[in-house]
């Protein structure tokens, strides 16, 4: 039986590095962690009246976001001339809705700028873009300062709950 209820009650995103001045807690109206889910390939062997699903992996990762207003500074994150990725660092405020207390999520996800769709304008409207992150190789989700997800690309590291799911794989293929 549950016994505990958590809400989101605020977020805030920094984009591009941890400087203060990266925050866009004024103008963030929504912000959407990355799906998690497992991918899937079907397979019917012709010895099997029944078809089965192997799991194979799990689907890339595209968090995004949501900025009202114009802001030029992301416009400088986007582009196939940007060389590297940059780090977005999510944090949030969950109150435990039994006790009463705030607890912080953080999201940090290494990758691009891979979409800014601006709204349409329409006057007496507020105007705004939707941003995407494209690419992740990093991905990390923190809850109450627990390591609840951490995957690296090129580490090849996997861990839920701090239990490295992928430790007896990189062993056998000496992935250090």
């Amino acid at each position: 039986m549950a016994t505990n209820f958590y809400m989101m009650e605020a977020v805030n995103l920094f984009c591009g590095d941890h400087d203060p001045s990266a925050s866009k807690h004024l103008t963030l109206t929504e912000f959407q962690l990355p799906a998690l889910t497992e991918k899937y390939q079907d397979h019917h062997p012709g010895g099997s009246r029944v078809g089965i699903e192997i799991d194979v992996g799990i689907e890339k990762l595209t968090p995004s976001f949501k900025l009202a207003g114009f802001d030029p500074d992301m416009l400088d994150l986007f582009g196939l001339g940007r060389k590297g990725n940059k780090v977005f660092t999510g944090y949030g405020v969950i109150r435990d809705k039994r006790t009463g207390n705030a607890l912080e999520a953080k999201a940090i996800i290494e990758g691009r700028l891979g979409k800014i769709e601006p709204e349409a304008f329409q006057r007496g409207e507020m105007h705004g873009h939707d941003y995407a992150i494209s690419g992740v190789l990093h991905y990390e989700l923190w809850f109450d300062k627990r390591e609840k997800f951490y995957w690296d690309f090129f580490t090849s590291t996997w861990r839920v709950n701090g239990k490295d799911e992928n430790a007896d794989e990189r062993r056998i293929l000496r992935i250090v």
